[in-house]
């Protein structure tokens, strides 16, 4: 499989995702698409002819690896990256989608016309849900494929001897897996990276959300305050100018427009 075409179309997504996204992209490529196709492939290679069983019976082979393996590694975490990668396809879609209504919108009312998109790659509005509903898929996806890695192979080690008792195998027949050790080491890599793929996806959105809530809190904040400031005011200046008009009142009423008579006029 050609994985450096998954690579280029996922290059893209970079510049949209968060710091979280970009690690999470570094340790898929790196620590997971390049070990599965440099190493990986290699170390499983053609797995049923090197699985060998001490008996002759027609069929007891191919019956008794069937068992034990009845998805191949390989495929099954090949599957796996494609669906974890493809839900980021879905970002720059809608990113895309964005740039066509703003060229749109530019075409219809000209080049001065009112955006549609102060900037068409933030996280805002609908580009938001996209990539925190990616962000679960990616979870569900690797949270999957290791549920179903640890319940088809009943965990994840390689035994150096099976016991294999299907039919047509006259008896308890002893079947020896090639390089068990070296495919445990990488069964156990290829499952730390998913894990830490998982954990990363899970702190993307907490903070996600915990940046959304935060401007939420802060714009309830400034909105409040702002709507108190514009009630304070005129009332503070219809305020004034009752004090002032009652103060002009009483002094009306205090000073006489005319001087009283003085004390020994009054007796005369």
């Amino acid at each position: 499989m050609n994985w450096a075409f998954l690579q280029g179309l996922l290059s893209g997504v970079n510049k949209y995702s968060t710091a979280f996204g970009r690690v999470w992209l570094s340790i898929v490529f790196l620590f997971r698409v390049m070990v599965f196709v440099v190493a990986a492939e290699k170390v499983w290679g053609d797995e049923q002819k090197d699985f060998k069983c001490n008996t002759a019976q027609p069929g007891c082979h191919n019956v008794c690896y069937d068992h034990f393996f009845p998805v191949s590694h390989v495929r099954l975490w090949a599957l796996q990256l494609i669906f974890v990668t493809c839900p980021s396809f879905l970002v720059v879609m809608h990113v895309a989608y964005r740039e066509d209504r703003e060229r749109k919108n530019k075409l219809k009312y000209g080049d001065d016309c009112h955006r549609l998109y102060k900037n068409v790659g933030k996280k805002r509005g609908g580009l938001w849900w996209t990539y925190v509903l990616t962000l679960v898929f990616k979870i569900a996806v690797d949270a999957t494929f290791l549920f179903l890695l640890y319940r088809i192979y009943e965990g994840y080690d390689f035994p150096s001897l099976i016991k294999c008792e299907q039919k047509p195998c006259p008896n308890k027949v002893d079947c020896f897996i090639a390089r068990p050790t070296e495919k445990r080491i990488f069964t156990i890599f290829m499952v730390v990276t998913s894990l830490a793929c998982i954990l990363l996806s899970t702190f993307e959105i907490l903070y996600l959300v915990g940046k959304r809530c935060r401007e939420y809190f802060t714009t309830a904040h400034h909105s409040r305050h702002a709507m108190e400031t514009a009630i304070a005011t005129p009332m503070g200046g219809k305020r004034g100018e009752l004090v002032e008009s009652n103060t002009k009142r009483l002094a009306g009423k205090t000073t006489p427009e005319m001087p009283a008579p003085s004390y020994s006029i009054a007796v005369a």
